[in-house]
């Protein structure tokens, strides 16, 4: 029998198959790297670069690096930390986070994240933009302030849903999550509460009405443990 293909993690052996990437083998074997846009259902687009790791002294998104045997994989580095850590204080400042009242605080990827790398503040100054909150559908609403560009729900409408009910549009700070319909408004699309789109995405910008604090805080997720214990589930 041949040996099981490696390659090296922080100086962790880590098995993969052909065709799996860093992340899936390092998901696979229990490993915890820190990402946000990525999820195990869809294919990784290598967006938000919080996946980020070192290779031969070279950058990659983890998330679309392919294995291969005998790789060396830095991830866990105090540069790539710090590094993540300050792309997470740049999503807290382009929108409007406020974790002590959202109604997804304790089950939020973003703010799991910024428990994880040790996050304190914000570092940089808040820019309180103003985003549209579209509360016209009688069972979900979408604020666009904690929207963090992942297109999870526009993958999800389109590939599972089969809806295609949100688009990413415009450029820079201008880039916001639409609504495909004739008024670009929640009430006159396709969506229901029941669709993929809406319960894959990691913040609260997408949120079912009248379900906020069913599961009391203190008892969700990641109120009980790190983000890193549930590697699996992202």
């Amino acid at each position: 029998m041949s040996e099981p293909l490696t390659f090296t993690l922080d100086g962790q052996a880590i098995p993969f198959t052909p065709g799996q990437t860093v992340m899936q083998a390092a998901t696979a074997a229990g490993v915890y790297i820190p990402h946000l846009c990525h999820h195990v259902d869809f294919d990784p687009i290598g967006s938000c670069k919080v996946c980020s790791v070192r290779v031969k002294g070279r950058l990659m998104t983890s998330c679309t690096l392919p294995a291969n045997a005998g790789m060396v994989v830095e991830s866990e580095t105090p540069e790539l930390q710090a590094d993540r850590k300050r792309l997470i204080q740049m999503l807290f400042v382009e929108g409007n986070h406020h974790c002590p009242f959202c109604e997804r605080s304790g089950n939020c990827h973003l703010q799991a994240l910024g428990y994880h790398l040790g996050m304190q503040d914000t570092h940089f100054v808040h820019e309180y933009p103003h985003h549209a909150v579209d509360a016209s559908h009688s069972d979900v609403w979408l604020d666009r302030s904690r929207c963090v560009l992942c297109e999870l729900c526009v993958r999800a409408s389109r590939e599972v849903d089969g809806k295609n009910v949100f688009a990413i549009g415009g450029r820079g700070l201008k880039t916001e999550l639409l609504v495909n319909s004739p008024s670009g408004l929640l009430k006159d699309s396709d969506i229901a509460a029941t669709d993929r789109a809406m319960s894959i995405c990691p913040v609260g910008a997408l949120m079912p009405k009248r379900q906020g604090f069913i599961i009391p805080i203190g008892q969700r997720p990641y109120d009980q443990a790190d983000i890193a214990q549930h590697p699996e589930d992202t």
